[in-house]
């Protein structure tokens, strides 16, 4: 029996709990507050049987309806995979020089292009792809590897100097400070910088450094030579900078940029797909130069 007394106001039993003469009285919880408390347990019970729920030690429940998120999210993927599957087959098979010929396979190629550029490639060379300071901007016609889609799509495919595939763009250019003078390096520097302006590539000391050591793979010329990813260095675009300070740390210690094989992660469509992209933003080519 109850030893806690009632309010005599109220008539109804306290608690037992006072405070300065305030006493707590046990009023019962409204029916419907309660009755909406037991719906809220029996639904958590019934939630756990029919859903993942309790975990274990690599999992957990799976629930009797083998029902998640990870499998919804799963089958719509694999959906979207499937209605886009006729048109992936076409990006494949379709020489990428005749892909532009086709409206509806070129429009869809360029915006999963984009969608890949923006996962795999803005990191490097940019949201926009003007590229940075070591990481080639996209948007203009100099290409070190060459700007045919056929051309882009290599390197994409395979990279460049990187470990991880044998047909990956490689070449490697030497570091000059173990093989000339620091006098020697300035003059080279600064007939770079004339031929960058219009200079004649062989005139003067500088011209006979640049042909002793820099011709064989910049050309003559200084037009550079994609066979081997070597610049042109009359068209004053510079992948790492063309002041003084850069261009003697580069003749010094030479460059070594590296890109992945996408190849290697990406499937075929999506290689294509990035190269028709990178192509029409503005500097592609539809043939290699002569």
């Amino acid at each position: 029996m109850s030893q806690n007394k009632k309010d005599d106001v109220t008539g109804v039993e306290t608690t037992g709990h006072e405070w300065d003469g305030i006493e707590e009285l046990n009023n019962p919880l409204p029916r419907w507050w309660l009755w909406t408390f037991y719906a809220t347990i029996a639904w958590g019970v019934v939630y756990t049987i029919l859903f993942p729920a309790w975990p274990l030690v690599n999992s957990a429940t799976a629930g009797v309806l083998n029902w998640s998120t990870r499998g919804q999210v799963a089958e719509r993927i694999a959906a979207v995979d499937e209605a886009r599957a006729g048109i992936e087959a076409r990006l494949v098979e379709t020489d990428l020089a005749a892909i532009p010929e086709d409206e509806e396979l070129h429009s869809y190629a360029v915006n999963a292009g984009a969608a890949v550029f923006r996962t795999h490639c803005s990191q490097c060379h940019g949201s926009g792809a003007q590229g940075a300071k070591g990481y080639p901007n996209l948007l203009d016609d100099a290409w070190l590897w060459g700007g045919a889609r056929d051309e882009i799509a290599y390197t994409v495919r395979h990279g460049i100097r990187n470990e991880d595939d044998p047909d990956a763009r490689y070449s490697q250019m030497p570091a000059f400070g173990d093989i000339l003078a620091d006098e020697e390096i300035a003059t080279l520097v600064d007939h770079v910088q004339g031929m960058a302006q219009g200079g004649d590539p062989a005139a003067g000391p500088g011209g006979e450094l640049y042909q002793a050591n820099c011709a064989a793979c910049h050309g003559e010329t200084g037009t550079g030579m994609r066979e081997v990813g070597a610049p042109n260095l009359t068209d004053a675009i510079w992948l790492y900078g063309g002041d003084t300070e850069t261009l003697t740390e580069t003749i010094t210690n030479a460059r070594f940029g590296v890109m992945p094989a996408w190849g290697l992660r990406l499937d075929e469509a999506d290689v294509r797909a990035v190269a028709t992209y990178v192509h029409q933003l503005g500097g592609g080519e539809e043939t290699a130069p002569e």
